[in-house]
């Protein structure tokens, strides 16, 4: 079962849909729970996603092609 990631867009997207589905109440309490999960492990993902794209974006490429962190 080959799953492809999804990407941080449609992470989000889904993370959007699932809050708006919570805030409407109209949802029965165990898929409520269920969604409120699946949703943490969305957020928790995006979150990881952010910090690992900053930590690219805080280094700076020197003349001999090596990295450094920036202050």
């Amino acid at each position: 079962m080959s799953e492809s990631k999804k990407t941080f867009e449609e992470n989000l997207q889904e993370l959007e849909m699932i809050v708006s589905k919570l805030e409407t109440g109209d949802v029965a309490l165990e898929e409520a729970i269920t969604e409120f999960q699946k949703g943490m492990l969305l957020s928790k993902d995006l979150q990881k996603t952010l910090q690992d794209a900053e930590k690219t974006l805080v280094k700076v490429m020197k003349a001999d092609g090596t990295e450094e962190e920036m202050d």
